[in-house]
């Protein structure tokens, strides 16, 4: 009994014990996640799929029908212009020259027949003239001399034309039969070759197609699909990267030539086709390749810079009860393009738009969005001038900065807005193609919050921000140096990290409860 009485003694002092040191352990402290303002290159940019082309192919059938006698070419064969690549067997054809010679012959030969006729009919005309004259036969018998000529020149006439379509008929099959030699149409190099010797072809409804031929492979292209959410932002010129599968390690680069207007509709999804063109000096690239290409928008070089996670990171309640630091004031942040972008830029506007007259709210509408009776005499006006007095109209117009230049655009209370010019067609701006009359991306500013961490104390601060790649934006404040921490996440007690925040949060996403269980 003293045993054990002593066993079950020393067991409640070593839980006693141990329940005193758990109850005395201090708090969690909150871990704070943070990231530093740093420097590097910041690249907007838009990704899409393509297929890589020659620049120029040509597709090289058969005009006529026939079975392949010899091949002269093969594929990755390189071949010139006028040079033999194909023969078809010429024996029907021949056949067919031999025939229309003959019946050219013996056209000709009717022609001198019945030229021969006309001169008979002419000379027993003249002779029954002369005799009708001095009344020695009667004047029907003229008259059946007369009808024997013209009767012999319309047989004459006819059979020219039996003539002429024989001739026509040789010069037919003769061209056909030179259709039997198939050459090739531009210097290139044969990609692919769909028929063998001893292959029957029949042309009869469309051209086969004997071989393809690329002009160049050293300059290729690549044809992209780009969505209709980015196309907005692609311009002839920009810089664009692609990397193929054949050369995972290599990247590829290449510039915007294109971008075409016919919409491509697949699912109710449309994309634009855009082409790229790329240089090939070492043939590595293959036409047929899929390429993953990333456009260029915009690239800032060594820009200063801060981790989108810091923008999105936004403070509970929690968080600031657990950092034992007092709530602070969420500062409005709204978007800013330079002009009228705050909300209390637009309110005052709105304020001083109200307690105008008619008449200044006429003015300042005019002023805004132009007349539409002074673009339609503008527009008449512009249809009546001389091409030299349009160009010089074009040159004033787009001469002047701010004065609505072809494709300017007045930025008025935070919203682009059309000037007078713009009525002009797009027919009648001087421009070759349409590609030339976009007009360049506008400067991407935008207002954004981070959260400073600095002494164990947490402050919002708003920023002004630039592009943006994904992970970093640039920053446009110089206030904020280089090594300052940002805060990213704040983690809870017993490592419970904080619900996610932002405009990212998806409810599909399972959340981990916070340290107040809200």
């Amino acid at each position: 009994m003293k045993r054990t009485l002593t066993l079950l003694l020393l067991t409640g002092l070593v839980l006693s014990a141990g329940l005193y040191t758990y109850l005395r352990q201090p708090d969690s402290v909150p871990e704070v996640r943070t990231a530093t303002v740093s420097t590097g290159d910041v690249i907007d940019s838009v990704g899409a799929t393509g297929i890589l082309e020659a620049v120029t192919t040509v597709q090289v059938g058969s005009q006529v029908s026939g079975k392949i006698q010899e091949l002269y070419a093969d594929f990755n064969s390189i071949v010139r212009a006028g040079e033999v690549i194909a023969r078809l067997d010429p024996s029907l054809f021949e056949t067919q020259v031999e025939q229309s010679k003959a019946n050219l012959i013996r056209a000709q030969a009717d022609v001198e027949r019945l030229a021969i006729a006309v001169d008979d009919a002419k000379t027993k005309l003249a002779r029954a003239e002369g005799l009708s004259a001095r009344d020695l036969i009667p004047a029907s018998e003229l008259e059946a001399a007369q009808v024997e000529v013209r009767l012999a020149e319309a047989q004459l006439r006819s059979s020219r034309a039996q003539m002429t379509q024989a001739e026509a008929s040789l010069n037919q099959v003769n061209v056909n039969l030179g259709h039997t030699i198939i050459t090739s149409p531009i210097d290139g190099i044969v990609i692919s070759r769909s028929v063998d010797v001893g292959q029957t072809v029949a042309a009869s409804m469309q051209a086969p197609i004997l071989f393809l031929l690329a002009a160049d492979l050293t300059k290729m292209k690549v044809n992209a699909n780009i969505d209709e959410s980015d196309v907005g932002r692609i311009r002839p010129g920009q810089v664009v990267t692609f990397r193929v599968d054949a050369y995972p390690d290599s990247e590829f680069e290449g510039l915007v030539s294109q971008v075409r207007l016919e919409p491509i509709v697949v699912e109710n999804v449309v994309t634009y086709a855009t082409q790229i063109d790329v240089p090939n000096p070492d043939l590595r690239l293959k036409p047929g390749m899929t390429a993953t290409v990333t456009l260029e928008i915009a690239r800032r070089n060594d820009a200063v810079r801060i981790p989108n996670a810091a923008l999105r990171f936004r403070p509970t309640d929690d968080m600031f009860v657990a950092l034992s630091l007092p709530l602070p004031e969420q500062p409005e942040v709204g978007r800013s393009d330079g002009q009228g972008g705050r909300p209390e830029g637009r309110r005052q506007m709105m304020e001083r738009f109200q307690n105008m007259s008619e008449e200044e709210r006429t003015t300042m509408r005019e002023q805004l969005g132009g007349r539409p009776e002074g673009r339609r005499q503008m527009m008449e006006r512009f249809q009546n001038m001389s091409e030299e007095e349009r160009t010089t109209m074009r040159e004033q117009l787009g001469g002047r900065p701010g004065q609505g230049g072809v494709g300017e655009q007045a930025n008025v209370g935070g919203r682009p807005r059309p000037v007078a010019t713009d009525a002009i067609p797009a027919t009648e701006r001087g421009a070759t193609t349409i590609d030339a009359l976009f007009g360049p991306l506008p400067v991407t500013v935008t207002r954004g919050q981070v959260w400073l961490y600095a002494g164990g104390d947490v402050k919002p601060t708003a920023l002004r921000l630039g592009i943006t790649d994904g992970a970093f934006t640039e920053l446009l404040d110089p206030a904020i140096p280089l090594g300052t921490e940002l805060v990213t996440n704040i983690s809870l007690a017993d490592g419970a990290l904080s619900r996610p925040t932002g405009p990212t949060n998806s409810p599909l996403i399972p959340q981990r409860r916070s340290f107040f269980g809200r």
